[in-house]
């Protein structure tokens, strides 16, 4: 069964497994979620639920976003995700999801917003070459050199390799172990590092990898 779950990024931390290794380990506070909306296979043609997830005043969200919770008889959310699943038939409308759907040893997929980093060259943004640096190379040992033909095509193509902003787009860790679950605390620990800040609201999916 495919499993999922909203949550946010506490930090990093370190903790030592039974033979006394030490383990990085990145903590996410997990749910609890709400189911907000279900879909099916027959209504929509395909199966999944939208989750809701941090409580957040009704002032703070638009009519058609207030109007969707109330349609599903829910507490205001601040966060929605949907996850597509292969079976529906074990949630409804209003269930609540606890850091517990998971368990030690399982494997997931993390997505974030990643850091931003601000505007960035061509070298530290793409991972290009520089110019040499001796024989009069400069002044332009870090530019982003030829841009194409000036006849034919005339433009530059879509999706070239330019300076820019760097960071703030999503990023999807696959594969990693969850080393702790403790659904008192809704804390889940996860092995190695993902995506985001602090405090930065994260996705946890079963794996796609095998």
């Amino acid at each position: 069964m495919i499993k999922a779950i909203i949550g946010k990024k506490v930090g990093m931390t370190q903790i030592f497994d039974d033979n006394g290794k030490v383990i990085p380990v990145t903590v996410i506070e997990a749910g609890p979620c709400t189911v907000v909306q279900k879909k099916t296979e027959e209504s929509d043609g395909y199966d999944s639920v939208q989750l809701g997830f941090a409580d957040v005043k009704e002032r703070k969200l638009s009519k058609p976003e207030l109007g969707h919770m109330k349609k599903a008889g829910v507490e205001p959310k601040k966060h929605l995700k949907e996850f597509r699943l292969e079976d529906t038939s074990a949630l409804n409308v209003g269930d609540e999801i606890k850091a517990d759907v998971f368990a030690q040893g399982d494997k997931i997929d993390v997505t974030g917003i990643s850091r931003g980093k601000g505007f960035a060259g061509v070298v530290k943004l793409h991972n290009k070459g520089r110019n040499r640096m001796s024989h009069g190379g400069g002044p332009v040992h870090r530019h982003a050199g030829s841009m194409g033909a000036g006849t034919t095509p005339g433009r530059i193509f879509k999706g070239h390799m330019g300076a820019g902003h760097m960071g703030n787009e999503q990023v999807t860790i696959q594969n990693l172990d969850i080393v702790k679950v403790d659904p008192d605390l809704n804390m889940i620990a996860v092995r190695g590092a993902i995506p985001g800040p602090k405090g930065g609201v994260v996705y946890l999916k079963n794996t796609v990898k095998n």
